[in-house]
Parts: C-alpha cells; sequence; structure tokens
C-alpha cells in the first residue's frame, strides 16, 4: 500500500523551522506508516534535519522565499509559488501530498488554499473551523474567522461540512448540530437564523439538528457541531482562549501563595496534572478550511512541537477518511432538497 504523504511549510510559524521539526519527529514516532515532503530553505533544513532518523522519510523541497507573519494576503498570493507555503499548498493540488500543514500567516494561507484548490462544487464558501475542548469531550465550531457574515445558505453548507468533518475527527456517527443564536427559543434570532434554522430540520438533508445554541453552551458540549458566521465565531474563539488563559493564570497564583498552598498543590499533583493536560491547547492545535479540493490543516503560529505535532495527527486523520467525499453527497441533497428548490423558483 502507497505510503500516506503530508507536504509541511517548515518555515511557517513564530519558531520555525526547529519547531516543526520537533514537531515531525513526535509525530513521526507514532506514525511510521507516514512520509513527509518538507517544503523551506533548503541548507537551513538539511542542518535542522541531520543526525535525525526523521531525514530517511522526508523529501526536502527548496524554496527561497518565507511568507512572513505580518504580510497581506493580496501581497502572499502574488509571489506564493516560490514560497513555502505555496509550494505545500501545492503538493496537494498536483497529488503529491494528501494534506498540507502549516504555522504560517493565516490570511495568506487561506488565500493560497482557496486559489490553489478552489472550492468544491456546491460550496459558497469554504469555512475555518475549530476544534473544541468541552465538558462532554470534543466539539466542532465553523466558521472561526474564514468570513465575516453568511446567509442562510452558507450557514446550511457549514453545518453539513461541520457534520462530515466531526465524523471524520471525533467518530461520531450521526453528529448532532446546533445553530449558535443570543437564545434557545424558536423566536430568537434573526430572519437569517431562522430561515437556516429551517433548512437544517429538512429531513432531506439528514442533518441532526437540534436547533438554536447559546454562547454557554458551546463548552458544555451541548452539541458536537456549533455553526455560526466568522465573525462571531472567531470573537468566541478568542474569548474562550482568553479565559483559558486567565483561569491558568488564577490557579498558578492561587497555589504558589503561601507555602500552605505550595503543600496542597503537591499533594494535588496528580489531578492538577491532568488538569493542565486539559487546558494545554496544544492538544486541540489545528484548523482546517473546510469546502477545499483540498485538505489543508492551519497551526497555530505559537504553537510548541507538541501542538505541531497534533495538527499533523489532524491532517493525516483527515486525508486517510471519506469526509470530502461525504460533503459532496451532502451538497448534493442540499440541491435536491424541496425547500431549496421552492427557495430558487
Amino acid at each position: 500500500m502507497a505510503r500516506l504523504i503530508l507536504s509541511i511549510d517548515a518555515m511557517g510559524g513564530d519558531n520555525a523551522p526547529q519547531v516543526v521539526l520537533d514537531g515531525l519527529d513526535l509525530f513521526a514516532a507514532r506514525r511510521p506508516d507516514v512520509g513527509f515532503q518538507i517544503h523551506g530553505q533548503r541548507d537551513q533544513l538539511m542542518a535542522a534535519l541531520a543526525g535525525r532518523d526523521l531525514l530517511a522519510r522526508c523529501e526536502v523541497i527548496h524554496h527561497d522565499d518565507v511568507i512572513s507573519m505580518s504580510e497581506k494576503p493580496s501581497a502572499a498570493l502574488r509571489r506564493s509559488k516560490g514560497t513555502s507555503m505555496g509550494g505545500a499548498v501545492g503538493a496537494v493540488k498536483t497529488g503529491a501530498a494528501l494534506a498540507a500543514v502549516s504555522a504560517g500567516n493565516t490570511g495568506a494561507l487561506m488565500a493560497i488554499s482557496m486559489l490553489a484548490l478552489r472550492k468544491m462544487e456546491g460550496v459558497h464558501r469554504p469555512a475555518m473551523t475549530a476544534i473544541w475542548p468541552t465538558a462532554r469531550g470534543r466539539s466542532v465550531v465553523l466558521d472561526v474567522g474564514a468570513n465575516l457574515d453568511a446567509d442562510a445558505d452558507q450557514l446550511v453548507t457549514f453545518a453539513i461540512m461541520g457534520a462530515a468533518y466531526a465524523r471524520a475527527v471525533t467518530g461520531e456517527a450521526n453528529p448532532t448540530i446546533g445553530l449558535l443564536n443570543i437564545g434557545s427559543e424558536e423566536d430568537k434570532g434573526n430572519d437569517t437564523l431562522k430561515l437556516a434554522a429551517e433548512r437544517m430540520r429538512d429531513p432531506a438533508l439528514g442533518l441532526n439538528f437540534k436547533g438554536y445554541v447559546e454562547g454557554n453552551d458551546i463548552s458544555a458540549g451541548a452539541v458536537d457541531v456549533v455553526v455560526t458566521d466568522g465573525f462571531t465565531g472567531n470573537v468566541a474563539l478568542k474569548t474562550a482562549e482568553g479565559t483559558a488563559r486567565l483561569v491558568a493564570g488564577y490557579v498558578r497564583t492561587a497555589l504558589t501563595s503561601s507555602w500552605l498552598s505550595k503543600i496542597g498543590a503537591l499533594l494535588a499533583g496528580r489531578g492538577l496534572k491532568e488538569l493542565r493536560g486539559r487546558m494545554d491547547p496544544s492538544s486541540v492545535n489545528g484548523g482546517v478550511l473546510l469546502g477545499l479540493n483540498g485538505v489543508v490543516v492551519k497551526s497555530h503560529g505559537g504553537t510548541d512541537a507538541a501542538g505541531f505535532a497534533t495538527a499533523l495527527d489532524l491532517a493525516a486523520q483527515l486525508a486517510g477518511s471519506q469526509y470530502r467525499q461525504e460533503v459532496a453527497d451532502g451538497l448534493a441533497r442540499l440541491v435536491q432538497s424541496p425547500a431549496v428548490a421552492e427557495a430558487v423558483t
């Protein structure tokens, strides 16, 4: 059987290429079936790879240029062909790799991916998705920043893509879907949300739609997939990340404020280690731009090696799944839906 190949932008991120290669080491140790195309500046990469067992499983592809974290997407797009990011995404386009991973500039990665891979048929706009830790495990939230607004048709498309993605990454056979709103009552929300909810309830779509959910329902894990527009989703995501850092700071201060609290922390070491693991952003690192003809995973720019390895796990999981075919099937049902046909006529 042919080896699964992942394409890596080794120069993207705050601490590249060191963190990228360290993350590759961690991932490669648990996935001996995966090979890598590593895109970047050859001399620097070969020096960093020297002495690593990883080298035998890598093809290093040279690119002169690197897209900076602050570069405007339009500028990055114009010169993408000579960059490590453009090369990594291009490998997915040509079929040389099944998925690309980058910790680089988010806007540039979105622009380059959309131009190179194009949208799937029936997708109005791709959506950026995030894995969200919850009281029940993990949920999928989309969109978290690709589109500032979304109409009812786009929200329904997000639900279809999110359900397929959730099946691939969480293992839920029939994931529940909620539409983010200011209340759970049916009369709440604007006309766009009401129309989207009406269409998601159409049995012809096969969606396990549970109705409206509120902001506090996301972390509670009320549903497996939370659908919203990119503006609201991004605000919710950044708020949750900030709250997690705040709580972690409170816990750290409380446990070091006196000798008595330090003794208590020592006695509670196992529980605190588990808490630290649950709050570690590395454990849920990796966002995917859904709706493209290929898999591209965006890692946090400031991630550590463990976090980059998590993004690679996600890329490999999606590359080996049927989620894009499931999305295509769902979009086909949407086109045939009586509600959609009535709206068009």
